[in-house]
């Protein structure tokens, strides 16, 4: 799939496009519109038709509509079924850094009793920072997609 054609994936589109795929087997319009809330069948029927000619999902004999594949999704990677902004993802793996340095610096000053490594002490703010900044642009991210799917 290219980008270009994925580049639609934004607001509603995007929501009902993760609802499909976290779902996981064939849902009519008016399970997307309650799992989305859309407000109304035909408003979620539309989205589905848009993703269906993006080829992403696609429609069943009995009228319902099922997702081909997981595409890939410009700042977004997808953690088992659902979609997550990535910059949640960094600010996890800062945290886990943080966590160690964090660990480090407390052993080395109650278990073994020496005096904290200086660099070390410079950077716990550093690596804190980055997991500030990244969690809140992450959460900013998610909260402006599902303000913009409701929004729609």
């Amino acid at each position: 799939m290219a980008d270009a054609e994925v580049g639609d994936l934004e607001g509603n589109t995007l929501s009902v496009y993760a609802f499909v795929v976290k779902e996981g087997k064939p849902v009519g319009p008016r399970e997307v519109m309650r799992g989305t809330n859309l407000s109304s069948p035909s408003t979620a029927y539309r989205q589905l038709q848009k993703l269906e000619s993006m080829g992403l999902i696609e429609k069943t004999v009995y009228g319902t509509y099922v997702a081909k594949e997981k595409t890939s999704i410009s700042g977004h990677v997808w953690i088992g079924k659902n979609l997550v902004p990535r910059l949640i993802c960094y600010a996890l793996f800062f945290f886990g850094i943080l966590i160690t340095e964090v660990t480090i610096l407390v052993t080395q000053f109650f278990s073994q009793g020496l005096t904290p490594n200086l660099a070390l002490l410079y950077l716990v703010p550093v690596t804190a920072s980055a997991v500030g900044l990244f969690l809140a642009e992450g959460i900013v991210l998610w909260q402006r997609n599902k303000r913009a799917s409701i929004e729609k």
